[in-house]
């Protein structure tokens, strides 16, 4: 197999397995209408040479703003635009899916603090400090029916695939830890029960939009909390081959759930050694073992060689990126053209910069790549 191969899922057709990762750009409207600079940055990345772009996440309910900036497609008034956004990617031979979320209690939005925001459970978020109210079954169904609906507005628009954000937190990736889900229904308890949730959406997604929509999930390897409160990797591997009998086509293995409390961000900072870079190969690889289905490894994936290396040597079938793509929007033709190329990323974290919109500091300050930092 080869890194620059093209590859199929169901209707998905990938240029090449290198993906880019959803990024949170703060670049839509108040009211997460798609701006200039936002297409502006999907036409760049689209002539880049990534085999799929994934969008940054958007919301599927107005009342529920996670952040921001974020892009909206919680009602049809929406189908344009995104249909125009999707035209774009398309036009320059590149696939596009949209990220769909919920953030529930992990919510920075400044005008949302005192909203009601749902959870698994009525459990205070270390991180925001706020106390969501706790689902009914009835909540949980109307959750359903938005991100069913927010599929189908994609599908509509043209978008290749969904993804479902289930990681980092969020409220989904909240039911799967047990800190934030402590419930005794069908809904908690144990790691299946934690699951049904997201096997709910994908199931209903997939009933809406039929055999041919590629369905992707992203989760979590690991919480990263402290022992009995987050989700393991044992359990993620549950987690995974439970996805997989639900339905779901794709699934992008990340880590790190921020309701933690413990300031561990899932975006690592000087990744200046290889042995640094991609830094969820090994939970990632059991992962990819345990299901047949295609495998993402995200996180730090920085050299050309050393992921072909892992495309021989492991299960893991794609690689996600965003930061290098903030800086080098054609890196991967760089790539092509240079399997020994650099990255001038220099993974400083920089590029959420306070009050302003994602981008690349060090590119806009014209500093060159330093691989010490």
């Amino acid at each position: 197999m080869l890194v620059m191969e093209k590859t199929k899922i169901r209707h998905l057709e990938l240029n090449n397995r290198i993906i880019r990762a959803a990024l949170w750009m703060k670049m839509a409207d108040k009211d997460g209408r798609i701006t200039p600079r936002l297409f502006k940055v999907y036409e760049e990345l689209s002539k880049g040479g990534v085999g799929l772009i994934i969008t940054g996440y958007s919301m599927i309910d107005p009342d529920d703003r996670p952040n921001p900036g974020m892009m909206g497609i919680y009602d049809d008034s929406f189908i344009d635009e995104h249909k125009k956004l999707v035209d774009i990617v398309h036009s320059n031979g590149t696939p596009i899916a949209i990220q769909l979320a919920y953030g529930g209690s992990q919510n920075y939005h400044p005008d949302f603090q005192d909203a009601t925001l749902f959870g698994p459970s009525a459990v205070k978020n270390r991180l925001t400090g706020i106390t969501p109210k706790e689902m009914s079954k009835e909540d949980i169904q109307h959750l359903i029916k938005m991100f069913t609906n927010a599929a189908i507005r994609a599908q509509k628009s043209g978008y290749d695939s969904v993804e479902i954000h289930g990681a980092h937190g969020y409220l989904l990736s909240q039911f799967l830890t047990p800190f934030c889900n402590r419930r005794s229904d069908e809904y908690g308890g144990n790691i299946e029960n934690r699951s049904r949730i997201i096997v709910d959406v994908i199931q209903s997604i997939r009933k809406a939009t039929g055999e041919d929509f590629t369905i992707m999930v992203k989760m979590n390897h690991d919480d990263y909390m402290d022992e009995g409160e987050g989700l393991t990797v044992p359990e993620a591997v549950e987690v995974a081959k439970i996805l997989e009998k639900a339905g779901a086509d794709l699934l992008e293995i990340s880590g790190v759930n921020e309701t933690s409390g413990k300031g561990i961000r899932p975006a690592r900072t000087k990744i200046n050694k290889p042995e640094l870079q991609s830094y969820y190969l090994e939970p990632t690889k059991q992962i990819a073992e345990a299901v047949n289905i295609p495998v993402i490894l995200i996180g730090g994936n920085r050299d050309f060689r050393r992921m072909q290396a892992i495309l021989n040597d492991t299960s893991i079938a794609y690689f996600s990126i965003a930061r290098p793509l903030l800086y080098e929007p054609d890196l991967v033709n760089k790539w092509k053209g240079n399997p020994d190329y650099k990255p001038l990323c220099i993974s400083c974290n920089a590029c959420y910069r306070e009050g302003e919109d994602v981008g690349c500091s060090v590119k806009e300050k014209g500093r060159v790549n330093d691989s010490t930092k």
